[in-house]
């Protein structure tokens, strides 16, 4: 899951929180098209109720990305399954599937809701 940091938490192009749920978990990485698919220079921290974050602060792009979870590379835990159209994601080469993060310029976004007002 990504979302936009609604903790104050934004660099200069804006943070975005990614997040999965895994209780059981000892560690949990984000590795994807931002970090060369490094499976462990993103930690991401435990929240306490079961949940692991990370605020990302990425430029502008499409980027590709997968969970490391206790050594084993998933969407979310437990669901690292076949790609069948799941919204967020997309095929990989692998046949299983990827989750999307989409950061926008954030004066982009501010003009194109200036126009619609």
């Amino acid at each position: 899951m990504a979302q936009q940091d609604k903790n104050g938490k934004h660099g200069k192009h804006g943070g975005l929180v990614v997040s999965t749920n895994a209780p059981k978990a000892k560690h949990v990485f984000v590795a994807g098209t931002f970090n060369d698919w490094s499976p462990a220079s993103h930690p991401l921290e435990r929240t306490g109720d079961g949940y692991w974050s990370l605020t990302l602060d990425l430029p502008p792009g499409r980027y590709e990305y997968k969970f490391v979870i206790d050594g084993q590379w998933c969407c979310e835990q437990g669901c690292d399954k076949h790609y069948d159209g799941c919204p967020g994601c997309v095929a990989n080469q692998f046949g299983t599937m990827n989750r999307i993060l989409e950061v926008k310029d954030v004066a982009e976004q501010a003009d194109q809701l200036r126009q619609l007002a």
